[in-house]
C-alpha cells in the first residue's frame, strides 16, 4: 500500500504563494459532528506566522451542538471557564491544493490547549490514540468508506427558505448502478470526482443508489487516519461543489421514507506487508478474535457509529441497514461482513450511516477489535441467512437514548477512550436528545392540529 497523502510540500506552498497562484490557506480540524471548522488565512500569513506559532480558535467548537448553540454540560469548554482558546497545529502531512476554490489551500490540524496539552475531546486525536494501541502491536489499520448523499436540485438557499420540503431529487427513480441515471447529473458527479483528485484523493468510481437522487463515489482505501481526513475533506468539498451548480447534496443518515444514506466502514490490518486477519487457511485466529471483539462491542460503542437521533431511523428490516448484531461471510444483513480473500480479508462494518463522524468511528471499530484480540475472544458462527429475521440476536440500539446509556455505562468504553471521553460524549447525546423532547414536529401538527 502506497502513501496515499497528498504530495504537498511546504516548499511548493512558498514557491505557489511568491509567485501569487496561492492566496488563501484553509486552516481546518475536525469537530465533534466531523465537521470541518476552522479559519481562512491569508497565505502569506500562514507560511510566515501560522507555520511557526500555530492559530487560535475558541474552545467551544469542541463543545456545541449541530447548531453551533453554547450549550452545558461540558467539562473542557463553558461560561464559567470564560470560553477560551485552544490552539490548532498544523499536520503538514495534510497539506494540499483545493481546486474548487480559487488559489486556495488546505491543512487539517490537531488541537491542542494553551498549555500544549492534547484536547481529550478531539476526534481526530482520539482517532490517534487508538492507532497508537495498534502501533504498540506493530500493526496498522487500513480503513476504506463507503459514503452516500441524496442530491437536489433545488440549492441550499432554496432549501432552507422551503422547510426543507417538497425538494426535487435529481433522479425520479431508483438508479441503482444506472449509467442513464448518473449520466443525467453527470456533470456534478464529474466536478466532485476531479475536485477530489486535485485535492490528493483516488478516486475508483461513482454509481447510482436506491433513494431518488442517491450517490455513491468510491475512493481507495488508505491507512485510518487519512482515510478519515479525506472523509471530511470529501464531505465539505462535494457540498460545496455542488452548491456552486446551485444544487444541494446531504448526506443525512435518513433524509426520508426510502432508503438511508450509509457510510460502511471496511477495515484491515497489517503487520508491515502481511495481513494479520488472514493466513493460508482464510481467517486468522487474531482476525477471529479482532471481529469477535466488534460484535461483542458493538451496542456499547454504537453511538460512535450512529451520532444523531436522525441515525436510528435507518435500523428498519429489508433497508441494509442492519438490525441484528451478527456477522456473516458477504451476508448484507448482517451488522459486520466478512469480504475479500487474502491480503485483502476485512471487515465491514455497516452500521454507521452517512452523518457519521469517520473519525469516532474508526476509533470504536479499532478499540472493539483490540478488545476481543486483549481478551482472546471466541467467534461465534458466521450467520449464513437473513439475519433480520433472527429474533436471538442482540440488536442494533434503535434509538438515541439506547445507545447513549449503553455508552455511559460502558467499562469497555471507558478503558477503551478514558471516563473524559466517555462523559465528553454522553453530554454531546444529551443535548440532542433534550432538543429533540422539545421540539414539536410535523408529524404532531398533521396528526394533531385539528383532529385532536
Amino acid at each position: 500500500m502506497t502513501d496515499a497523502r497528498p504530495a504537498v510540500t511546504v516548499e511548493q506552498l512558498r514557491a505557489e504563494v511568491d509567485a501569487g497562484r496561492i492566496d488563501t490557506v484553509l486552516v481546518a480540524f475536525p469537530d465533534m459532528q466531523g465537521r470541518l471548522q476552522g479559519k481562512r488565512t491569508d497565505a502569506r500569513f500562514f507560511v510566515d506566522e501560522v507555520l511557526r506559532h500555530h492559530a487560535e480558535a475558541c474552545n467551544y467548537l469542541l463543545a456545541v451542538d449541530v447548531e453551533m448553540s453554547t450549550v452545558s454540560g461540558y467539562a473542557n469548554s463553558s461560561w464559567e471557564q470564560g470560553y477560551g482558546d485552544f490552539v490548532t497545529v498544523p499536520d503538514l502531512s495534510t497539506l494540499r491544493w483545493i481546486p474548487w476554490h480559487e488559489s486556495t489551500a488546505l491543512v487539517l490540524c490537531d488541537i491542542e490547549t494553551t498549555d500544549g496539552e492534547p484536547a481529550f475531546a478531539a476526534p481526530r486525536q482520539i482517532l490517534q490514540r487508538q492507532l497508537a494501541r495498534l502501533a504498540d502491536r506493530g500493526w496498522t489499520a487500513y480503513v476504506g468508506t463507503e459514503l452516500e448523499f441524496v442530491v437536489y436540485r433545488d440549492s441550499y438557499e432554496d432549501a432552507w427558505n422551503r422547510g426543507y420540503r417538497d425538494l426535487t431529487p435529481a433522479n425520479l427513480y431508483n438508479t441503482d448502478y444506472s449509467l442513464l441515471g448518473t449520466g443525467r447529473i453527470e456533470p456534478l458527479l464529474r466536478a466532485i470526482r476531479r475536485g477530489m483528485t486535485g485535492a490528493g484523493l483516488v478516486v475508483e468510481s461513482a454509481k447510482g443508489e436506491c433513494n431518488l437522487g442517491q450517490q455513491e463515489i468510491a475512493f481507495r482505501y488508505a491507512d485510518a487516519l487519512t482515510t478519515c481526513d479525506n472523509h471530511t475533506i470529501y464531505k465539505l468539498g462535494a457540498k460545496e461543489i455542488a452548491a456552486q451548480q446551485g444544487m444541494s447534496l446531504t448526506f443525512m443518515a435518513k433524509p426520508n421514507q426510502r432508503e438511508g444514506n450509509s457510510c460502511h466502514i471496511h477495515l484491515s490490518v497489517r503487520e508491515g506487508d502481511e495481513p494479520v486477519f488472514a493466513d493460508g487457511k482464510g481467517m486468522s485466529k487474531l482476525g477471529e478474535h479482532f471481529l469477535a471483539g466488534q460484535l461483542a462491542a458493538l451496542r456499547e460503542l454504537t453511538l460512535m457509529y450512529a451520532p444523531n437521533i436522525n441515525s436510528y431511523k435507518r435500523y428498519v428490516p429489508g433497508s441494509f441497514a442492519p438490525t441484528a448484531v451478527r456477522w456473516g461471510r458477504d451476508n448484507r444483513t448482517c451488522a459486520l461482513r466478512l469480504v475479500g480473500h487474502g491480503s485483502s480479508l476485512r471487515v465491514e462494518n455497516r452500521t454507521p450511516g452517512g452523518d457519521v463522524n469517520p473519525y469516532l468511528a474508526v476509533a470504536a471499530i479499532v478499540a472493539g477489535g483490540l478488545y476481543g484480540v486483549e481478551n482472546e475472544l471466541p467467534l461465534e458462527a458466521a450467520y449464513t441467512s437473513n439475519a433480520y429475521q433472527d429474533q436471538s440476536a442482540p440488536h442494533v440500539p434503535t434509538t438515541l437514548r439506547e445507545a447513549a446509556e449503553l455508552w455511559k455505562s460502558s467499562d469497555l468504553a471507558a478503558a477503551a477512550f478514558g471516563d473524559d471521553v466517555v462523559a465528553h460524549y454522553a453530554n454531546m447525546a444529551r443535548v440532542e436528545l433534550e432538543a429533540f423532547d422539545a421540539a414539536v414536529t410535523d408529524w404532531e401538527m398533521m396528526r394533531g392540529f385539528e383532529r385532536l
